[in-house]
């Protein structure tokens, strides 16, 4: 069996760890588990440190267990939070819940001698009547002692609600049903989960005179100072639907080098030595990026799949000048909007285009003035060979029946980096 906490420590992914969890994870197969908010229909990059840490929990010969919240979503967890969460329906968490064990399903084995395995605690939950459990667990801690927590803590000033307040009970009997009933040793999380960890840990010695272990990561910030896993436009979701593709993979290619060299580390399975080489590598030429293209190229393909990565790596060559008609053609719908998002954009109908007599009219008073503010300006930029058309350069002013991209676009270029979609209608 392969060290997990050695593994861990070189990647960076070591925050606060039990006294005795490497030698209980060292005498054979243990089950360990981390628990995923069900908040939303998607997990985010955010997630995926969580996700990377089950993962070598795995390839180390252990047992990983993740734990989908149905119950505790309907809570929400104060960690990390200035303000009481929004309660989401019984109908949405469970469509939430679905989302992510299917994203789950592509980085964790569910075969063989430590399969993984995908639990939800709404299972155990939802028969325990409120006496029940005020009586059964609630009275194993005390009040001073959930108060202590960091997390509750800092929301003493600003206000806490009873809901709230009773999180880490919810979360420790969770860590005390899979202790007995999956053999759950071991609990995994972010830093700011400490706190309800070993609210878990207490209940598994107070209840069952038992010894159950912790081990939390690092929160996970850029360079910058900044939040990781988010962009100008918000989360980095791993649904297609909520961030395509080639937006996910140009998240990670546009990861500044102090960044990107902590990244590979921590959402890549390749070796010390393979990053150690390819760090090297990047310090003789660092313009040519070969820490990000190795980093975006293995977790585009194991959150989407290959075929995803090589789209969106030839969606990124169309941007910057170095692709063919033929690579464009080839883009489907939604990733030629997503490479061309906040380009300028003009509707025009089929019948003008089929009616403009030149591609001087075409790009000029056919398109309401948008691309070129008049036809001698077009006329001459076209003449000094500054102008394409999905990819083919205008060599005169006369008409050409273009293919259109998708059988709705044009795809005008002014220059070198100035774009244009006409949208036909």
């Amino acid at each position: 069996m392969k060290n997990f906490v050695e593994e861990l420590k070189w990647r960076g992914m070591v925050h606060d760890i039990m006294p005795g969890t490497e030698e209980l994870l060292n005498k054979g197969i243990t089950a360990g588990y981390i628990g995923f908010d069900p908040t939303a229909s998607s997990l985010t990059v955010g997630n995926l440190v969580q996700v990377m840490i089950l993962v070598h929990f795995q390839n180390a010969g252990h047992k990983p267990v993740a734990l989908v919240g149905g119950a505790t979503g309907m809570i929400g967890d104060p960690s990390g939070k200035s303000e009481e969460r929004k309660l989401l329906s019984e109908e949405t968490l469970t469509h939430n819940q679905n989302c992510v064990k299917k994203q789950l399903s592509k980085f964790l084995a569910f075969t063989g001698d430590n399969a993984a395995e995908v639990v939800n605690n709404y299972d155990w939950f939802k028969d325990f009547s409120f006496i029940g459990f005020l009586r059964d667990v609630g009275k194993h801690l005390t009040v001073n002692y959930m108060m202590s927590k960091e997390s509750v803590k800092k929301r003493l000033e600003t206000g806490i609600s009873f809901t709230e307040f009773s999180y880490q009970l919810l979360q420790g009997y969770d860590y005390l049903h899979l202790y007995k009933n999956k053999n759950c040793r071991l609990q995994m999380g972010g830093s700011d989960q400490w706190g309800n960890i070993t609210a878990g840990t207490e209940l598994v010695r107070r209840m069952e005179g038992g010894e159950a272990f912790a081990l939390t990561t690092p929160l996970l910030t850029k360079a910058d100072g900044t939040k990781f896993g988010k962009s100008e436009g918000g989360n980095i979701w791993l649904d297609p639907a909520m961030t395509s593709p080639y937006k996910f993979y140009q998240f990670w290619l546009n990861s500044a080098d102090d960044d990107a060299k902590k990244f590979i580390r921590i959402f890549t399975l390749k070796t010390k030595e393979e990053i150690e080489a390819l760090e090297k590598e990047h310090e003789t030429a660092p313009h040519l990026r070969i820490i990000q293209k190795a980093l975006a190229e293995e977790i585009t393909t194991r959150v989407h799949s290959k075929d995803d990565y090589m789209t969106a790596v030839k969606a990124s060559e169309i941007l910057f000048g170095k692709s063919t008609t033929e690579d464009l053609e080839s883009l489907d719908e939604d990733t030629l909007l997503s490479v061309f998002e906040g380009v300028p954009q003009v509707d025009i109908t089929k019948d003008v285009l089929a009616e403009t007599p030149t591609i001087t009219d075409l790009l000029s008073v056919a398109t309401g003035n948008v691309i070129f503010a008049s036809k001698g300006e077009a006329r001459k930029m076209i003449t000094g060979g500054g102008v394409s058309i999905n990819k083919v350069k205008i060599e005169s002013e006369q008409r050409i029946d273009y293919k259109l991209l998708q059988n709705k676009y044009l795809l005008v270029q002014k220059g070198k980096k100035n774009y244009f979609l006409l949208k036909v209608n």
